[in-house]
């Protein structure tokens, strides 16, 4: 057998190496060599060391590189001698196929994530499932660092002393709104920096924070008066969408002010009992014969306006909210019997996995010593929940180490983390920490469920919210700094309802399970009235954002909203280069070199006033030293001039018409945006890619590796039978061998370089605390 085994091998590398010297070498000596040599190793690429067939396992990037050059038509580069359709189709094929037997044959490599803390977004997830406490996590910590364009990468995720503080003081303050042991604050006027809102005439809202279980008061303030003969105009004051109050109004009553004239104002107040966490209130007026936003009554108006808001408290309440009832499943006055029932299960959620008695037992500890020393029952049980709160086994993720070197698939319980918070950004839930408990998440049938039954949940919109938000980098429209003067319009309402836009498109596509063709070449989104202004479409009236089928082929796909239009432009005029780089980035997963540190600069002034941004890029491409980078990403930037720096349609740049046509390396050519976009979504396996390990990073937390590209190429392959439908790269992610196991830290090891974006803070030792609970 030992023999037959040898000789199929001897046999197989033979024939291999015959077709490779028949398909493959040819194609590099004849197309690739001028250019891709030892002296001139154009792209870093020198393709006389691929000669041999035995570089395919050996070189296997370099050459997953050279497959995915000659698919998209780059090479052979314009000017080179072209390369037949049916060599290019030979050569992909057979590179491929043995890519496939290679994946097949060899041995898996799952890689290995570095323990890692929860980030800020996890953490503010988690405290909120665990506790029902919203906490603001930007507030109160500094900004994570981010590599390979996310910031839940372990490598990166440091932990300094000043961190393990903040997170000592978050905690303290958690449990105290968890519990409620602490005498509430005095009430006052609380809302001062809120910002409200004016969706439309006679209306006005406003989101707030309310930090106790407490009653508050809401006061709509009202000035104004609607004359001798106006009728009564009924005002209705809404929380989280429900009416809590309707009162008629005739007119605001008369005060005198400083000055001795005479100013009409009047409250119309409820008061109640409010959750702690973030509301949304609103007050309008549902009958008003006059909507629209009135002089001021001495110039003659004759109208009634709600000014603002107040709210007022807290103030002690008869009630406790249903949360705090959840967790104080008994009083714990009652003794310790009552403690350990209460603890026991919170830290397992906690944990995400089942405790021990001696950790239960420390949490006890932290209790009696808080009872010595003088504090209450409810206050004491607040310091083991602070204890709780600051354990490595609540901030951080760990996953227990295979033998050095060796590869074994995760734990259930680790897996259903893995599952939570890659959907989620959160802990798991009580349903998947049981089938974690019991050995079954792992079962294939129960997996495909537990993901699908996630991907419904509300919860899943932190996939919007946070992969997202970093892959389309719609995050940095907080950055986003318009000239004030070319771009009056920019405003914060502008900016949050492009982010609207990006997010629900996001989530629609994801949980209605469409292709992921649609992210490039929709033929809808989702509008409010003040971006449909914005993009030049009629009929949209109200703040409510609504799915809005497009009628013209100016908008459709992600390439197209202002959100991202913004964030790859200046923030005086469009950038070419930017929105080049944003798509290769992005899009095709194929970043260009860092620009030589010479490169002369724009002229700033000239742009649309003595020459055109397509004059002056084409005079920078004269250069050879940028010529080969901006051939591949200005094709792309012009593509998308029609669209100013926050993303409205133009026709001109300054004096002179915009021209978006270009031609793409393998010859095709387009005239319009849509033209571009057309051609884009033609090459969906090259997209899909780049989403799959995209999104595959964002869920090891993690950069991917090599041995990743067989997962990648299996997803991809998978998604493209699929029709390319979205829940298919989720599920092929879930199933991936990478997504389930991992290989044990082999001593002495390099740690991978990492690509990091430091938010200007210095990466500082892991605490002590943190080094010694978690080796």
């Amino acid at each position: 057998m030992r023999y037959c085994t040898l000789f199929l091998t001897l046999l197989t590398g033979s024939l291999l190496a015959q077709t490779f010297d028949a398909t493959i070498k040819p194609i590099l000596k004849q197309s690739c060599f001028a250019c891709h040599n030892e002296r001139m190793a154009s792209g870093g690429m020198n393709v006389q060391t691929l000669f041999d067939a035995t570089t395919l396992a050996s070189a296997r990037p370099s050459w997953e590189r050279i497959v995915e050059k000659i698919r998209t038509g780059e090479m052979p580069p314009q000017g080179a001698p072209p390369l037949a359709a049916s060599k290019q189709e030979a050569a992909v094929k057979f590179l491929e196929a043995e890519f496939d037997r290679a994946d097949r044959t060899g041995k898996q490599d799952p890689g290995r994530v570095t323990a890692r803390r929860l980030n800020r977004v996890e953490y503010a997830n988690t405290i909120r499932d665990l506790l029902s406490v919203e906490f603001s996590t930007a507030d109160e910590f500094p900004p994570d660092d981010s590599g390979y364009g996310f910031d839940n990468i372990g490598d990166v995720l440091t932990v300094s002393p000043m961190l393990m503080q903040k997170y000592l003081a978050a905690a303290e303050r958690i449990a105290s709104k968890a519990v409620g042991g602490d005498p509430l604050p005095k009430p006052g006027l609380f809302n001062k920096r809120t910002r409200v809102r004016r969706p439309a005439p006679g209306v006005i809202e406003m989101n707030d924070q309310m930090d106790y279980d407490a009653e508050y008061s809401i006061r709509a303030l009202i000035t104004g008066h609607r004359g001798i003969d106006g009728k009564p105009v009924t005002l209705t004051i809404s929380v989280d969408g429900k009416p809590v109050k309707t009162a008629q109004v005739e007119t605001a009553f008369t005060l005198v002010n400083r000055q001795g004239g005479a100013t009409q104002r009047t409250f119309e107040e409820v008061r109640l009992f409010l959750p702690q966490g973030m509301h949304s209130l609103r007050a309008e007026f549902v009958n008003d014969e006059k909507p629209k936003y009135a002089p001021p009554p001495a110039r003659g108006g004759q109208n009634l306006v709600i000014e603002t808001f107040e709210i007022v408290g807290p103030f002690p309440a008869a009630q406790e909210s249903g949360s705090r009832k959840k967790l104080l499943t008994c009083d714990p006055a009652s003794g310790l019997a009552c403690v350990n029932r209460i603890l026991t299960p919170l830290a397992r959620r906690a944990y995400r996995r089942p405790v021990t008695q001696a950790e239960v037992t420390k949490l006890m500890t932290v209790h009696k010593r808080a009872l010595d020393a003088g504090y209450t029952p409810a206050q004491s049980l607040q310091f083991a929940i602070t204890a709780m709160l600051v354990s490595p086994q609540f901030l951080f993720r760990v996953e227990k180490n295979p033998p050095p070197g060796q590869s074994a698939k995760i734990s259930d319980l680790e897996l259903a983390t893995r599952l939570s918070y890659f959907l989620w950004s959160s802990m798991p839930d009580e349903e998947l920490l049981t089938l974690a408990e019991t050995a079954r998440l792992h079962l294939p049938t129960v997996l495909d469920a537990q993901w699908k039954r996630m991907l419904a949940s509300p919860k899943a919109l932190a996939l919007a919210d946070n992969f997202a938000s970093q892959w389309l980098e719609t995050r940095s429209l907080d950055a986003a700094k318009p000239d004030p003067t070319k771009f009056p319009a920019w405003n914060n309402d502008l900016k949050e309802s492009m982010r609207s836009e990006t997010k629900l498109f996001f989530d629609y596509v994801l949980r209605e399970n469409r292709s992921v063709t649609e992210f490039l070449n929709a033929n809808y989104t989702f509008l409010n009235e003040q971006l449909a202004k914005h993009y030049g479409i009629e009929g949209i009236t109200g703040s409510q954002f609504r799915k809005v089928d497009l009628t013209t082929d100016q908008r459709g796909g992600v390439l197209t909203h202002a959100s991202v239009l913004t964030v790859s432009s200046y923030p005086s005029r469009t950038s070419v280069v930017l929105r080049g780089k944003y798509l290769l980035d992005n899009i095709f997963g194929a970043p260009p070199p860092a620009p030589p540190a010479d490169v002369p600069a724009i002229d700033e002034a000239a742009v649309g006033t003595t020459k055109s941004l397509r004059q002056q890029m084409e005079s920078h491409r004269s250069n050879p030293v940028c010529a080969s980078c901006h051939a591949r990403m200005d094709v792309l930037g012009f593509g998308l001039e029609n669209y100013d720096a926050i993303g409205r349609w133009r026709k001109e740049d300054g004096k002179f018409p915009v021209d978006p046509g270009g031609s793409f390396p393998n010859g095709k050519a387009f005239t319009t945006p849509a033209g571009m976009k057309e051609i884009l979504a033609g090459n969906m396996p090259e997209f899909t890619r780049c989403l799959t390990e995209k999104m595959l990073t964002y869920a090891l937390g993690r950069g991917a590796e090599n041995f990743d590209r067989s997962a990648i190429r299996e997803i991809t392959k998978k998604t493209a039978e699929s029709d390319y439908r979205f829940q298919t790269i989720v599920a092929g992610i879930v199933q991936s061998y990478p997504f389930q196991a991992r290989r044990g830290e082999v001593p002495n090891a390099k740690p991978p370089l990492v690509p990091v974006k430091t938010p200007a803070k210095t990466l500082a030792k892991t605490a002590a605390i943190v080094n010694k609970e978690t080796k």
